[in-house]
């Protein structure tokens, strides 16, 4: 895993990547939350769809709620970055659709758009 830090305006992003599953469970959801707030100094970090476990767009599992729910509760922003189209899934639809009404927790399709919403974050 490789974590970098996007800056833009006073606005720290960690950028999260790797070539393999880095959530896989809420464990690895708040250790990955705490060595971006401790270690890099962001509370607001970008994931890549690939990098987190299926289970978590099978909304019946609760892993995405658990998750995002310890990320609120903690003051850390996140977006999740990939394709999302592919999910025959209303209830997954209406949940992404729901977040991106928020600012803490969005769903984009580039990397671009993940760091535009989260830098314009205070």
């Amino acid at each position: 895993m490789n974590i970098t830090v996007n800056e833009k305006d006073g606005s720290r992003v960690a950028v999260i990547s790797s070539d393999s599953l880095i959530i896989k469970n809420v464990d690895d959801a708040l250790d990955l939350l705490a060595d971006v707030h401790y270690n890099h100094g962001c509370d607001k970090m970008l994931v890549r769809k690939e990098n987190i476990v299926e289970d978590f767009f099978e909304l019946s599992t609760r892993l995405a709620g658990e998750i995002l729910q310890k990320y609120t509760n903690y003051q850390m922003a996140i977006a999740i970055v990939g394709e999302f189209g592919s999910y025959n899934s209303k209830s997954l639809n209406d949940f992404i659709y729901e977040c991106n009404q928020g600012k803490k927790i969005v769903f984009r399709s580039t990397e671009e758009e993940a760091l535009e919403a989260l830098h314009s974050i205070d």
